[in-house]
């Protein structure tokens, strides 16, 4: 056992809130944040942390980090090495030089959009950008500050920013329809489906694949060609 400093104390902590979110499971969530900006999320405080006294003058921030759990993951472990998507899925890093959901302590760390606060019963923060699955736990909010968050020379080769797919995307018949009843959605699949939410290994250009948004399951293809839309169903 590690020796702990006896003048640290260690103190166990505890979700402020559970976040609101389109992504009923981990396989369609952007892989970062930002990624998605019509993805959107409410953030509800949890008592004692949901006083408005607690988010007093945050409404003035742009951005907010949250700092939160990878809760689907706990039974899974960590595992010292991991294969980043964005290099492929054959690459092998260690865990501390990626992004990776399998961590020692699963924890998580996400820039997102304030957009407004609620304060009218309890507090509930509305944010876009989001990146996270739904029902996610939150262990602690701070404000994103630019001029000691941002650093425009920072660099990491191989892990720049992707391009989103180019591939003209095309909805069914069945799926525009659906689309004339609910119109933000359609926006919010082409932003998830642009960013190629299919395995790296998955190399079958025929597949089709299904993500859960909101209460829609987004049924879609994609080829050299075109991103096809096939179906938006709902449970």
């Amino acid at each position: 056992m590690n020796r702990v400093d006896e003048k640290v104390a260690l103190k166990s902590i505890e979700p402020i809130g559970f976040i609101k979110t389109p992504f009923k499971e981990k396989f369609g969530a952007p892989r970062q944040p930002g990624l998605a900006p019509s993805a959107q999320a409410e953030l509800e405080l949890v008592t004692p942390y949901n006083d408005p006294d607690a988010v007093r003058g945050l409404e003035h921030c742009s951005h907010v980090w949250l700092i939160f759990q990878f809760s689907e993951n706990l039974k899974s472990g960590w595992k010292p090495l991991t294969r980043p998507p964005r290099l492929g899925g054959n690459e092998k890093l260690g865990v501390f030089a990626t992004r990776s959901t399998h961590r020692p302590n699963a924890m998580g760390l996400s820039v997102v959009k304030l957009d407004s606060i609620n304060t009218t019963k309890g507090v509930r923060l509305n944010l876009s950008g989001i990146d996270l699955v739904d029902g996610t736990p939150i262990f602690d909010i701070k404000p994103y500050i630019p001029y000691s968050d941002s650093i425009p020379h920072a660099h990491y080769p191989g892990m720049e920013q992707p391009e989103p797919l180019q591939q003209p995307i095309h909805f069914s018949g069945q799926a525009q329809e659906v689309l004339l009843r609910e119109p933000k959605l359609k926006a919010l699949i082409e932003e998830v489906l642009q960013q190629d939410p299919r395995p790296a290994f998955h190399s079958d250009k025929t597949r089709i694949y299904g993500i859960s948004l909101e209460q829609f399951n987004i049924k879609f293809s994609i080829s050299p060609d075109a991103i096809e839309v096939i179906a938006i169903d709902q449970p």
